[in-house]
């Protein structure tokens, strides 16, 4: 983290919307963030910054598996209750310097279940809003199988297969393919 001379943070801001513009005049190595409760547009503003800027840490009370989902794929590092101690915060910030991730244990916990289910041997929940028909999909593409053979092994078209793997991209923040089929993998949606 760039510190002042006293050790204290070089820079603060009041308002989600100047978020990217003030990142990129300070270019700090790891941000603190301290929201009161989920907000939408704080997603926004994370996946509008650039790709490998600061560390991204957030302070807030009860997010919901879904939300901390979707907040660690934006590429954000650590995320904490507010009431955490100024000691369990310093050493988040200096884990999410490290390109490490750190999450409250009743916190990781929730997750967890969310993506495996209550015990081991059920199968995954959808993470976010990916329907089953989805993870079907993308299990077949993991497979390396086509989109023609997709259709056919699923009794649908091809147009409605293309319409399933453009939906996965979108729900999972991926760009192709590969991508997404890592992002099942580390989700927990495909066993390999």
């Amino acid at each position: 983290m760039r510190e002042g001379s006293a050790g204290t943070p070089i820079g603060a801001i009041s308002h989600l919307a100047s978020l990217s513009a003030q990142l990129r005049q300070i270019q700090p190595e790891v941000v603190l963030v301290d929201l009161p409760e989920t907000d939408p547009q704080f997603l926004s503003a994370i996946r509008s910054l650039p790709p490998h800027s600061a560390a991204i840490l957030v302070l807030i009370d009860e997010p919901d598996p879904h939300w901390t989902a979707t907040l660690l794929r934006a590429g954000v590092r650590a995320i904490l209750p507010r009431e955490s101690s100024p000691q369990e915060v310093a050493a988040a910030i200096h884990s999410a310097h490290l390109g490490l991730l750190t999450l409250e244990p009743e916190l990781a916990g929730d997750l967890a279940n969310q993506v495996h289910g209550e015990d081991n041997d059920s199968v995954p929940q959808p993470v976010g809003e990916l329907t089953a028909r989805e993870i079907e999909v993308l299990r077949l593409l993991a497979e390396g199988v086509a989109n023609k053979e997709i259709a056919e092994r699923l009794g649908i078209s091809d147009h409605t297969v293309k319409f399933h793997i453009s939906s996965i991209f979108g729900k999972l923040g991926a760009s192709s393919r590969t991508e997404a089929v890592t992002l099942g993998i580390r989700l927990g949606l495909i066993v390999i």
